[in-house]
Order: structure tokens, then sequence, then C-alpha cells
């Protein structure tokens, strides 16, 4: 049975997660799993490309009475194939990339790169880095970014890349990659936040540690946004995952209800430039 909701807003705005009615192998329709529960406005991680944003926007953004908005891919095939979507580094056209934005620039918020050993493979991290901040200054939008394991490249050196309203996500993981130590954030997770880095849970699968939300929150780093980052994976899950599942979680490890609702609705519409409200009867 799904829990009761004791947050009552008139819609809920989701930074991240896997919208899509077809061709993305994470994606799930957001009208039947987002809506019901309450998610009027959702971001897409990188769902898709510069290659696929057409069929993207006619198909699930035109098609949705939820609000997406988009953070392109910076590989042009975006999440449409099995393999990791940077393991081609041919992958990652940086003009083509910046083309799109352009042309479909009312659609996309932001520029998604994941450096993670899943999306990139044997590709070097740094050099989709590199693209991917290429392509966002070029468009002047910001990055919803996943980290690398430490033992690949040292946090540090990932935060200091990023600029003053980036975002990066799977802020509360615990492995491979870690905010806090046993007691508190790490200074470079900090340095990070007085300039302006943004993060955000995009809970998923793996990616939410209840003892690491604890240990932030205690030491006064709670996330800027709450997501889900639900996808098909999720689907059949008991209880659902939906994003006042994932806000009853961050109460319980000690966030205050008011900065969870501020989460869930003004701070992730302010970063999308979106309104959470659907009005009755509007047109998607």
């Amino acid at each position: 049975m799904d829990s009761p909701n004791p947050f009552q807003v008139s819609g809920l705005v989701d930074l991240h997660a896997h919208p899509a009615k077809r061709d993305s192998v994470f994606g799930v329709d957001p009208d039947e799993h987002m809506l019901p529960f309450g998610t009027t406005v959702v971001g897409s991680q990188g769902d898709a490309g510069a290659a696929n944003i057409a069929d993207y926007i006619a198909h699930t953004i035109n098609q949705s009475t939820v609000h997406v908005k988009l953070a392109i891919n910076a590989s042009r095939v975006g999440e449409s194939t099995v393999e990791g979507c940077f393991e081609d580094i041919d992958n990652i056209d940086v003009s083509e990339c910046v083309e799109a934005i352009d042309r479909y620039r009312s659609h996309i918020w932001g520029v998604a790169v994941n450096v993670s050993h899943h999306a990139c493979g044997a590709t070097d991290p740094k050099l989709v880095m590199t693209r991917g901040l290429e392509i966002a200054k070029a468009a002047d939008l910001p990055l919803l970014f996943g980290m690398r394991r430490p033992e690949d490249w040292s946090l540090a050196e990932q935060l200091r890349l990023l600029r003053a309203g980036d975002v990066v996500t799977y802020c509360f993981r615990r492995s491979p990659h870690c905010i806090v130590n046993q007691a508190a954030v790490l200074p470079a997770v900090w340095d990070a936040r007085k300039r302006g880095v943004l993060f955000d849970i995009g809970h998923g699968t793996a990616s939410y540690d209840p003892e690491v939300a604890r240990i932030a929150i205690n030491d006064e780093f709670a996330p800027d946004t709450i997501s889900t980052d639900l996808q098909a994976r999720h689907i059949g899950q008991t209880p659902r995952h939906t994003l006042p599942l994932v806000m009853e979680k961050l109460l319980t490890a000690g966030m205050p209800k008011e900065d969870i609702l501020t989460a869930v609705t003004s701070t992730p519409s302010r970063i999308m430039q979106v309104s959470p409200a659907i009005e009755p009867g509007a047109a998607p």
C-alpha cells in the first residue's frame, strides 16, 4: 500500500527523472507514473540528445500533460542504447549539440553529463567533462552532473570544474562516491556550494543512503533539490517509487518540512524556469 503524503502543495517538481514515452531505455510515461502522485513538472536527465531530440519533443513533451523539460544529453544518442551513452566519444559532437539547443531551447533547461563508469565505459571521463562543459558554456546553460568514483578522479578536481548554477546529482550516494566522511560533509563539497554549485538527490535504485543523508543534514548541508531519478526499473516496486516517498525519506533524515517543500517546488522551478502548476484544461 502506498504511504500517505504528508505534504500539501499545488504541484511537485521533479528535477531529475526519465520521462519518455518511447526510445529511452530508462523511460517511463510521466502521465501514468508521475502525475497521479502530484508531480506536474519533471526534468529529463539526458533521455534525448541532438540526434533524437525532435522525436522526443514530438512523442513525449508534446504528448504529455506533465510539463517535461529536458537536460539534453551531451551524447547525440541520449539514453536510447543499452550501452553507456559516452562509450563512443564521437557521439559527443559539440557543434551539433549546441545547434540542437539553439533550435529547441524552449524545451531545454540544461546539459546532462554523467561521467560514471557505466556511462563512459572505457572513455576518459575528463574528456567527456571537457566536451560537456564546452556545450554548456557555448549554450549558456547549466550542467546536470553525475560524478565519477574518486579512485578514478578526485571529487575535489571534479567539483572545481563546476560553475555557479551547475547541479550535482546523486548527492547522498554512499558508493562509488560519497560527499561525507563519518561525521561531516567534505570540504571540497562545501567549497563547491559556496561557489554556487547546487546539489540534487537523484534517488534512483542505489543513489540514496539514509546515513549519508543524516550526516549531511546534521551538518546543515541539505540538498537544493529533491528528485526521484524515476526510471523503468522502479516500476512495480513496493512501496511505489514516487516523489512524495523520497520527500518522506528526507523528512525522516531530519530535513525541515519547509525546506523539503522548497526543494520540490520553487528551487527546481527556478532552475528549469517553469511553473509547478498545471491549469485545469490547459494544453501540455
